[in-house]
């Protein structure tokens, strides 16, 4: 700080005081409040510098993003890596469908829970935990829609239903999620839950069901 004589004054001298001598006599601002007096002292030299630095480097991050546009922006980075993202769901998603003809259910037991966490977070608001239908078809029986074996389940799943209300579920769960909700889905066949919903291979009704 500049030196004011009118705004200075001098401290006594500390004898006992370990400083060099010219920092045994600071100089104190002639301010007071409530008998709290403030040391004309200089900043650290390291805060300084670091004050310095920080103005520096706001104007070079101002000029690298905003002024030359050389680098992108967190929207911008966002953009690119969803799209990324996107680009390497859909080729995992196109790889498992292009080997689905030769997938097998599943009989691992942890493949299994797996899948049947899925299906009771998903597909049972529709099938009813136990498999039995509510609004979907019963899931239980011998008699399919859209297909009994167990490719016919997965690619259900992939593709939806839309005729019926049945979202796809491409690109939602996982591949791995699919081939276990159909392993699951497989364990239900023979099962015979409680009041089941009827059979829907056949003729369409007059009426809707008591299911529907």
């Amino acid at each position: 700080m500049t030196e004011i004589p009118s705004q200075r004054r001098r401290h006594p001298v500390n004898n006992d005081s370990k400083l060099p001598p010219e920092h045994d006599d600071p100089l104190l601002i002639d301010h007071e409040a409530d008998g709290i007096m403030e040391l004309d002292n200089l900043l650290p030299r390291w805060w300084v510098w670091l004050f310095y630095i920080s103005i520096i480097f706001g104007f070079a991050y101002m000029g690298y993003y905003h002024v030359f546009r050389v680098g992108d922006l967190q929207a911008t980075e966002y953009i690119k890596d969803s799209k990324k993202g996107d680009e390497i769901k859909h080729a995992a998603l196109a790889k498992f469908e292009s080997s689905i003809a030769s997938l097998e259910p599943s009989k691992d037991t942890a493949i299994i829970t797996k899948g049947q966490q899925v299906f009771v977070q998903m597909c049972a608001p529709c099938h009813r935990p136990d498999g039995g239908g509510l609004v979907g078809p019963n899931l239980c029986d011998d008699f399919w829609i859209h297909g009994s074996n167990y490719v016919d389940t997965l690619k259900t799943i992939i593709n939806g239903v839309p005729e019926k209300g049945m979202v796809t579920w491409r690109g939602v769960l996982k591949p791995n999620e699919i081939q276990a909700a159909a392993s699951y889905i497989y364990t239900l066949r023979g099962t015979e839950p409680p009041n089941p919903k009827p059979r829907e291979d056949q003729i369409v009704p007059e009426k809707p069901s008591q299911f529907e």
